[in-house]
């Protein structure tokens, strides 16, 4: 039986071949046609790193940090002003612990200026002292977080196999759509490949990647939009007119095309009616004197992806009963703490070994032992 030191070795010294094993796991699968319904699920989840949150520091985390050693010092002077006026409150003993305790505190507010001048120079202005690679991420709950990393995984539909996953310390989903699609696609061997994805990997770029790849995508548009709130039209109460390149308003107004610009890297075209500033119904449209309408030069694609979103309602459904399962079983075999190991390459390797475990005792359930072990031979 070998020691936790040989194990805990083993993984640190055969990281690669591990995430490879992962992988041929995968590729057996496909030759045993079990990816069949070329459909996966793909969502994030956030995993702790071995890094408490004490010990990672952001902007905001320093400047509350340094206020509240600020604020403490305050207090220990203005009791060793109460002992200079009255001596008979204070005892000695209680002025030396004081001095000891002001002493300690200057420490640690040179020690958290030390910290700002790292974190100065790090690229994303953070910086975790136990794991370097780890980050805090905020989580589903509202205003509570972790510090850790962001699982990506692509999970089959059909088997609920995990084809493919990444470990990132990015904290939100909107860059990751087109590489683990197209990872999936890869590893199911499949031409053309449907994926499901929430609200979270929204972006118009990512979406128009996955359709020049062949890839089709269901992601719903987040409704960011505060018009609707305010009782105002939404953009989706503008009818597109492909033929005419314009948009007809709810008043039944023509907007035409007025000029294109680049905003945030993206080609964006303005659309707007002059008929705006005499329009009867303006007070529930714009506060504004036009209402003006932007369209993305690749708009068309999300267009088509929310016709077929349409015609599967089912479709939130299935991805969650496909995706969220494995992520909750890992955590539940990771226990409290997540991962164990440091660096992004080593939780990489840890979380393949999880991956691997979880697909296998899948796929036996699927085929039983001896199928397996006959395959694994041949």
């Amino acid at each position: 039986m070998p020691d936790f030191k040989t194990i805990a070795d083993f993984r640190k010294d055969n990281g690669k071949a591990i995430r490879s094993v992962c992988r041929e796991f995968i590729v057996l699968c496909r030759s045993l046609k079990l990816f069949s319904e070329a459909i996966v699920a793909i969502d994030g989840s956030k995993f702790k790193a071995v890094n408490n949150r004490d010990k990672n520091f952001t902007d905001r985390k320093l400047k509350a940090r340094m206020q509240q050693l600020e604020d403490s010092i305050a207090r220990y002077l203005t009791e060793l002003d109460r002992a200079d006026r009255e001596p008979t409150l204070v005892t000695e003993a209680r002025v030396g612990h004081i001095k000891g305790k002001i002493a300690t505190v200057k420490a640690q507010m040179r020690q958290l200026k030390q910290i700002g001048q790292q974190m100065s120079k790090a690229p994303d202005g953070q910086i975790s002292l136990t794991d370097p690679d780890a980050r805090s991420m905020a989580t589903s709950g509202r205003g509570t977080g972790m510090v850790g990393y962001n699982v990506q995984a692509a999970v089959d539909a059909k088997h609920h196999l995990i084809v493919a996953h990444e470990v990132t310390n990015v904290g939100h989903d909107r860059d990751q759509l087109s590489s683990m699609a197209q990872k999936a696609r890869e590893a199911t061997g499949r031409d053309e490949l449907t994926v499901l994805a929430d609200r979270g990997y929204f972006k118009g770029e990512e979406i128009l990647d996955c359709e020049r790849a062949g890839i089709k995508t269901l992601v719903p548009k987040p409704q960011t939009s505060g018009n609707k709130a305010r009782g105002l039209f939404d953009k989706a109460d503008f009818r597109y007119i492909a033929a005419r390149d314009e948009y007809r308003c709810p008043a039944g107004q023509r907007a035409i095309w007025r000029f294109t610009t680049v905003e945030d890297g993206l080609t964006l075209h303005k659309y707007w009616s002059s008929a705006c500033p005499k329009c009867p119904i303006k007070a529930r449209c714009t506060s504004g004197e036009y209402r003006r309408i932007a369209r993305w030069e690749n708009e068309h694609v999300l267009e088509a992806m929310q016709k077929r979103l349409d015609r599967t309602p089912q479709a939130s459904r299935l991805r969650r009963q496909t995706v969220e399962h494995p992520f909750g079983t890992l955590k539940a075999w990771m226990g409290a703490t997540h991962f164990l190991t440091k660096t992004l390459p080593r939780v990489s390797t840890e979380m393949s070994l999880h991956v691997l475990a979880y697909n296998f005792k899948r796929l036996i359930r699927i085929l039983g032992t001896q199928r397996v072990i006959r395959a694994m031979r041949t």
